[in-house]
């Protein structure tokens, strides 16, 4: 016998649960559909990573603006028009070749969500959460980052009054993209600090 509703074969478990709870909710009229694709939208497009990586990609091709949001995070950040909820006290710590920083919440999972989004499972796990503050540089290997012995590892502890936001440094070959084509270099984890900004051309 035909039919003609969508099977969610091609989903993992958990989105097929996401997809089976949005149903349920929206056929008992406890939601509406365009509410959820508001709400998908806002956090796809809106807010996230690709935000953070506009500051970033602006701080690395206009030095006026990287004074700025090394001076008031906060205030460079809501000029572009990225604020709200979780992103109302920014501070902003630049890697240099000497100095790597690693932002954590060692007391909960404090993050700045109008630059990057909703948090990474891992950055809530008690694990991150402890090791990152006893052991960074064993914890960034654990993600690959292996950085030089000499290059001082500075760790970051996110509180509700104030979040942390990591400007990696531009990779080499970088100095004459655009803002636009820089942004796409600028990775979650890199200003988070549990990586490296994409190698031109490359991954990071």
């Amino acid at each position: 016998m035909g039919h003609d509703h969508d099977h969610d074969n091609d989903l993992d478990p958990m989105a097929a649960r996401v997809r089976a709870l949005e149903t349920i909710l929206v056929e008992k009229g406890l939601v509406e559909a365009a509410a959820i694709d508001a709400i998908i939208d806002t956090y796809e497009h809106k807010v996230g990573p690709r935000n953070g990586a506009r500051v970033v990609a602006r701080a690395w091709s206009d030095p006026d603006f990287a004074a700025w949001l090394k001076e008031d995070a906060t205030a460079a950040i809501a000029s572009l028009g990225y604020g709200g909820r979780q992103g109302e006290h920014m501070r902003a710590v630049f890697n240099t070749p000497e100095q790597h920083h690693l932002v954590v919440c060692t007391l909960c999972s404090c993050y700045p969500w109008s630059v990057l989004g909703l948090p990474p499972v891992w950055y809530k796990s008690p694990p991150y959460r402890s090791r990152a503050v006893i052991n960074p540089r064993g914890v960034l290997a654990e993600f690959g980052l292996e950085l030089p012995a000499a290059t001082q590892i500075r760790v970051w502890d996110s509180t509700a009054e104030l979040r942390y936001l990591v400007v990696p440094m531009r990779p080499a070959g970088a100095e004459d993209l655009s803002e636009e084509t820089l942004a796409d270099l600028v990775t979650r984890d890199s200003m988070i600090g549990t990586g490296l900004a994409s190698a031109v051309g490359g991954s990071a």
